[in-house]
């Protein structure tokens, strides 16, 4: 079975590094799938899970808090903002950060204020919705 290399990389360091079958990314416009030789591709990444299927059938989910994806034919890089291994995920700070983003929206005074807020609750409802769906084994 032909196989891509994936390399998820966050301003932490790398986060994994491997070969893949395929690898599903939540880019700005919609879910990405991507096999090995796509073609070449460059694109935003929202908050979400990426997911990388070896050749097994096994899949590791990994939360991206935003970033770029990168598709060569036989590379596929995702650069995030955030990124963490499911199993890392802690739901207690999830919560937290939600509670946190809703305390920076009410005291949002300026626009730049505002637009910080919204990223954050962004990011926060996007991680506590993977975790949902890694409970229900969808991740």
């Amino acid at each position: 079975m032909a196989t891509i290399n994936v390399d998820i990389v966050s301003v932490e360091g790398q986060i994994h590094h491997g070969e893949a079958a395929m690898v599903f990314a939540p880019a700005e416009m919609g879910e990405l799938g991507i096999l090995p030789r796509h073609a070449p591709l460059l694109t935003r990444l929202k908050p979400g899970a990426v997911r990388v299927r070896d050749a097994d059938g096994t899949e590791h989910s990994f939360f991206v808090g935003g970033g770029i994806l990168e598709v060569l034919p036989h590379l596929v890089t995702v650069l995030a903002d955030t990124a963490i291994r499911a199993k890392d995920v802690d739901a207690g700070k999830a919560a937290a950060a939600k509670e946190r983003a809703a305390k920076m929206m009410e005291n949002a005074k300026t626009e730049t204020d505002i637009a910080r807020a919204s990223n954050e609750m962004i990011q926060a409802e996007a991680l506590i919705e993977f975790l949902d769906k890694a409970k229900k084994g969808h991740t």
